[in-house]
């Protein structure tokens, strides 16, 4: 059990603690089972599971509705924590707050010691292993949503129906709340407003304007500007918001069909669930290879926007990897091998830095960005495009893709080609992952899966441990170095076409 960074400290209870807290839970079931067998368990669809329903005979006084997943919306300030810690336990893959600190932001979303963590961000985590947990987390940046179930409501569940059945209620594939930025034009913004009540607000849309063409939804509800919340605006406030922004705003909305599967979860509709329209800056990864005369890029701790201290990228020298990976002055470094270094010291970032041997993944904002994304207050990792290099110190020769985004099944099926070989088409998410970590050897094959990652989408295309992998987007892998297969992986355009072959033990 260990301290999660940007958690708070250390869990005080001894390691025993969650294993006693599993063992009084189920001598619980004989209680609590009159409660399951009033419902009949859909998978699918969650209907009538006592996970996510309300037993008949359930006090409809109490606000956080412990029998069913909750939604804990957690923000923290900088420099600040959420407000818990989390540990694993032992042989189990499942998540448990340990310790909630009062006053915080877990505490009054109403996360409570023993809850299990479901999903990040409508990520489902049950099958993960804690350190993807711990990067999800961090990589949310200021703002996070968990799917949390009590305690003693996972262990009668689990004690039914297995540990093969997701508890988890997530959005559908595509169905996210939009970060859509609008810059005007000669008709405006492209959309007027609709006044229901106080914070509820809908936009109603010009035929080819500035906010149709930005991705703005027909019937849409309004849900912040520029970062900020409009839940409490009356007509006046939003109109003077939309006037302060100038030539160019940034509108979170949801459409009726998310409003609508939203309120069917009790799930909100928050920021971090949003997926990217036309946004006008973004993060990027570099992928840097240390040459003869080195990376050619000096890292200093400064003051940046608000006065807070980070991590910047100067003195990029003129033909060395740095420069040719795309590295500019004044970059911030906000995570190095895909993982958040945001509030990290300097020593801290030099050491993760160093630890990555000669080749270094980094993922940097320009100013612009930087300044949009504090604005928007959301973490430029959220959306993140490119795959991730090699995440580790120890064999430089391994890829980590590991997924991010939930993508269709139908995207991700395979068919089969000749010769005994088959293919498949991996989409990545927001955080440019496929799911699965690739390795090399120097003999035998060359480049093949040395892990699928649960639920991911290499795991939903049937990739298995040891698959060789033959071509990447119809080039063949044959014959070349294991940099240059790297290359081929990092700076190939989605959906990334894999032809491979099963390798059996």
């Amino acid at each position: 059990m260990g301290r999660l960074a940007g958690f708070s400290g250390p869990c005080p209870y001894p390691e025993d603690r969650v294993v006693d807290s599993t063992m009084e839970a189920a001598a619980d079931l004989q209680d609590t089972a009159s409660l399951t067998l009033k419902f009949e368990f859909n998978p699918k669809l969650g209907i009538d599971n006592p996970v996510l329903s309300l037993a008949e005979d359930h006090n409809p006084s109490d606000l956080w509705s412990l029998e069913r997943p909750r939604f804990c919306l957690l923000s923290k300030e900088e420099g600040r924590s959420f407000g818990f810690n989390l540990q694993q336990e032992l042989g189990k893959a499942s998540h448990v707050v340990c310790r909630v600190e009062p006053g915080s932001s877990a505490q009054e979303q109403g996360l409570q010691e023993g809850d299990r963590i479901l999903a990040v961000n409508n990520h489902v985590v049950e099958h993960e292993d804690a350190e993807v947990v711990v990067l999800r987390i961090q990589a949310s940046g200021p703002r996070v949503l968990l799917t949390v179930l009590a305690q003693h409501v996972y262990d009668v569940a689990r004690a039914q129906y297995g540990n093969d059945v997701l508890l988890c209620p997530t959005l559908s594939p595509g169905v996210r709340p939009r970060l859509c930025h609008i810059v005007k034009d000669e008709g405006g913004f492209g959309f007027s407003v609709t006044h229901e009540h106080q914070g509820s607000f809908r936009l109603v849309l010009s035929t080819g304007g500035a906010a149709e063409r930005a991705g703005v939804p027909p019937g849409a509800r309004l849900l912040e500007v520029n970062g900020v919340s409009v839940e409490k605006f009356t007509h006046n406030q939003l109109s003077r918001k939309l006037w302060q922004s100038g030539e160019q705003v940034t509108l979170l909305v949801a459409g009726p069909d998310v409003e609508e599967q939203c309120r069917q979860l009790g799930m909100p509709l928050a920021a971090p669930l949003a997926e990217a329209w036309a946004l006008p800056a973004k993060p990027r990864c570099l992928h840097l290879e240390k040459g003869p005369q080195g990376f050619g890029f000096l890292l200093r701790e400064e003051k940046g926007l608000g006065g807070h201290l980070g991590q910047f990228l100067w003195e990029v020298d003129p033909g060395l990897p740095a420069e040719r990976a795309g590295m500019q002055d004044g970059d911030r470094l906000v995570a190095v091998a895909g993982e958040s270094v945001e509030g990290l010291g300097h020593e801290e970032t030099v050491y993760r830095i160093r630890a990555q041997g000669s080749r270094v993944s980094l993922t940097v904002v320009d100013p612009e960005a930087d300044h949009f994304f504090s604005m928007v207050r959301l973490s430029p990792l959220l959306f993140l495009e490119s795959t991730e290099a090699p995440a580790s110190a120890q064999d430089t020769r391994s890829a980590s893709l590991v997924e991010t985004k939930d993508s269709p099944v139908e995207d991700t099926a395979v068919s089969p080609v000749p010769c005994g070989s088959h293919q498949c088409f991996l989409y990545p998410g927001p955080g440019g992952g496929y799911g699965l970590r690739l390795s090399y050897v120097a003999s035998g094959p060359c480049l093949f899966i040395s892990q699928v990652i649960q639920g991911g989408s290499a795991a939903r295309a049937g990739l298995q441990r040891g698959d060789v992998i033959l071509e990447v987007n119809g080039n063949s892998v044959d014959g070349l170095n294991d940099l240059e297969m790297l290359q081929q992986l990092t700076e190939a355009e989605p959906p990334l076409c894999l032809k491979l072959v099963t390798r059996f033990p």
